[in-house]
């Protein structure tokens, strides 16, 4: 998961830091998510796979579909 939050973030051209203040957290806590070193809380997993425009599964690894899923 840490690898694809990562890889989301470079494609973006955005910094750790421009992520962090969207989330409203310190750029130093969510650099924590991006190395594995802290597990990511669900709200934050949400806004993330919003923010990125992709699936939660596609965050965990459980698909490699970066789509979102829609019916």
């Amino acid at each position: 998961m840490a690898n694809r939050l990562r890889d989301l973030r470079e494609d973006a051209d955005l910094t750790q830091n421009q992520v962090a203040q969207y989330l409203n957290m310190s750029q130093t806590g969510y650099s924590k998510y991006e190395t594995g070193e802290n597990d990511i809380p669900t709200r934050v997993l949400i806004a993330l796979a919003a923010f990125y425009g992709t699936s939660v599964d596609y965050l965990l690894g459980i698909t490699s579909c970066r789509k979102p899923y829609s019916p």
